[in-house]
């Protein structure tokens, strides 16, 4: 049975491959699906330590009606925020600055803070510039004040960065897996990839666009809801691999696309962490590919080692929250080792899928009219295999469907720019597989070696 955590507070994790353990002679590649699913605990009061900071841009082009909205957003985040949370309300413009509280801290939420954070969110005004990378700056910092526990940020934006990009890209390096970041665009000016690299480096659930700035106090309620019901932050997938192995790549494949191969951290010897994040009543997948030496007929080989693990101020404290194993066999049986597992097939069409969609996206926006009808035909193609149909629905509304199985497709002369960024935000956003009922040792009780 998988390994779970007696922790107070915190969820119960188990863990399940998914796989084709067999490999033809001669061959390496390892491929296995693992699955992590976590149970918490109903939360009372302050049994979990949870920051959480509201970042408002309020740049010029937020004028008038996307500033009333917003408003009435943060307010619908601030009502969702549990007593005994703290947090703040940040207002983005060529600088960060306090709306509430006015000193650079955290607060804890009662009646009292709640009401005035309400009243304060009156204040906020659009004037001035966007400078994303200082508002991250400025929640790191409230984030640091406020001691260890859930640290979340949602972040609203309506505009271009102004920053310079090795600046940027400089924030988002420094920052990576110090807090988890929601982000939102508002509006059409805004340009998804920015807000995709927020994602990418915070670990976010995927980039959003509002494009009714009407529908942003029920987005901003729910992020802070989904926020409220984490118990756990900072949790690695740790991966450990045979000697003479290499890890090719670790990516989040549901319920969006997250490749965590290069945000791998050696902690203990012979084995990978990667950051998972904050994690409450939840599923996801992770699409692993290890590289091991090649074996003569009939070898069996744990080929890794995948753990939920909680570190500990060191690594003989780390707390093993569940496990299991991905395993190699070599067979001569043809059938057997070309066979592909249905979930790997499926998870590897899905990041397929979204690389389609952003690069026929990026061609049809520079004029590559060609290379556009081929990536974004792959998609719609991908899309049908798979039963992705949210995905097939807009990608209906950018191109017109010829053939959908052989995605055959021709570009629409014109598109509502709505449409495009709706496709680009969602195209990270997969169709997740059931996993199978049971199968063979997944619980790592054989240890490494």
């Amino acid at each position: 049975m998988p390994n779970t955590s007696d922790r107070a507070a915190g969820p119960e994790f188990r863990v399940e491959v998914d796989q084709n353990p067999y490999l033809p002679l001669g061959g390496t590649e390892v491929h296995a699906v693992v699955s992590v699913t976590s149970h918490s605990p109903v939360l009372v009061g302050t049994s979990v330590r949870a920051s959480e900071v509201i970042i408002i841009d309020t740049s010029g082009s937020m004028y008038g009606e996307k500033i009333n909205a917003a408003k009435q957003a943060a307010r619908a985040a601030i009502e969702a925020l549990r007593d005994g949370v703290r947090f703040a309300v940040v207002a983005g413009h060529r600088e960060a600055q306090m709306i509430y509280p006015t000193a650079d801290r955290l607060v804890e939420v009662n009646d009292g803070t709640r009401a005035e954070a309400l009243e304060a969110v009156g204040r906020l005004c659009a004037d001035g510039g966007t400078r994303m990378g200082s508002w991250l700056l400025k929640a790191a910092e409230l984030f640091d004040s406020g001691g260890e526990g859930i640290k979340h940020a949602i972040l609203l934006t309506d505009g271009q960065n102004n920053e310079m990009s090795d600046v940027f890209e400089g924030v988002l390096r420094r920052l990576a897996g110090r807090f988890v970041c929601d982000c939102r665009g508002v509006g059409t000016d805004w340009k998804v990839e920015e807000l995709r690299r927020i994602d990418a480096a915070l670990l976010g659930g995927g980039p959003g666009i509002v494009a009714d700035p009407a529908d942003l106090t029920a987005d901003f309620r729910a992020m802070a809801q989904a926020s409220m019901g984490k118990t756990v932050a900072d949790v690695a997938l740790r991966l450990w691999a045979p000697q003479n192995s290499v890890v090719r790549f670790v990516k989040q494949v549901a319920p969006t696309v997250q490749d965590l191969t290069d945000r791998a951290v050696q902690r203990v010897q012979q084995a990978n962490d990667y950051p998972t994040g904050s994690w409450g009543t939840e599923s996801r997948d992770y699409h692993v590919c290890v590289e091991v030496p090649a074996g003569d007929p009939g070898r069996q080989l744990r080929a890794g080692w995948a753990r939920v693990v909680m570190p500990g101020e060191t690594p003989d404290r780390d707390e093993v929250l569940a496990s299991g194993n991905i395993l190699a066999e070599w067979t001569q049986d043809e059938a057997r080792a070309t066979e592909i597992h249905p979930r790997v097939a499926h998870y590897t069409g899905q990041v397929e899928l979204a690389r389609a969609i952003q690069d026929g996206l990026t061609a049809r926006r520079e004029g590559d009219e060609s290379t556009a009808t081929t990536r974004l035909g792959r998609a719609v193609a991908l899309a049908h295999e798979s039963g992705n149909e949210e995905t097939a629905k807009l990608l209906d509304r950018v191109v017109d469907v010829i053939d959908p199985a052989t995605g055959t497709v021709r570009l629409k002369s014109s598109v509502d720019k709505v449409d495009e960024m709706t496709l680009d935000t969602n195209s990270t956003r997969t169709v997740r597989t059931r996993p199978r009922q049971s199968g063979p040792d997944t619980d790592g009780a054989l240890g490494p070696g």
